[in-house]
């Protein structure tokens, strides 16, 4: 068996020769490439009749601008996105609850009819509105109306969230203002 040191010895100089003829091969190829670039300079012609330069009030010939040909494809330079002249519908809100967002309502009141509990919500119109458990927001459902207010379940709309939903609670305004 070949000892340690001369096992390396032998990898070391086998890499010491393939990174020799690397480095050889390439300076070849850059010496052929820079050969091949050069061209060779030709004799000087007869000399002739000195060439007069264009008169200075004659137009230089212009070119005409350039022009797209699209050929079936589609202008690159282009907004993707459209060209902003197609009507955009504003927002997608609905009218009533269905129409706010959980962060722009504040809980004024709950009241309890029969059974069922009921939000006065408030939304930043200054209207208020009866809310009950399954009703919809804007991003979310409520869950449950609690004599402290209500909790939401709210759509999470962040792509790079692992979590879809969240619940958020609403407290009364006096309950709010009490804990500040």
């Amino acid at each position: 068996m070949m000892p340690r040191w001369a096992r390396w010895a032998r990898w070391a100089r086998w890499a010491m020769t393939l990174l020799a003829s690397f480095v050889w091969l390439s300076v070849a190829g850059i010496a052929a490439g820079a050969a091949r670039a050069q061209q060779p300079i030709s004799p000087p012609g007869p000399p002739g009749p000195p060439a007069t330069p264009p008169p200075t009030g004659a137009p230089a010939p212009t070119e005409p601008p350039y022009t797209y040909q699209p050929d079936g494809r589609r202008d690159p330079f282009l907004t993707i996105l459209g060209t902003g002249n197609e009507p955009r519908l504003m927002s997608r809100r609905g009218e009533g609850p269905a129409g706010l967002l959980t962060e722009e309502i504040s809980v004024r009141g709950v009241m309890q009819t029969g059974d069922t509990p009921v939000a006065l919500v408030q939304g930043p119109d200054k209207k208020t509105y009866l809310m009950r458990a399954g009703d919809k927001l804007l991003d979310g459902t409520v869950k449950a109306v609690t004599p402290e207010g209500l909790t939401i379940v709210q759509d999470v709309n962040d792509p790079l969230s692992l979590v879809k939903t969240r619940e958020v609670r609403k407290l009364l305004r006096s309950l709010e203002d009490a804990k500040q």
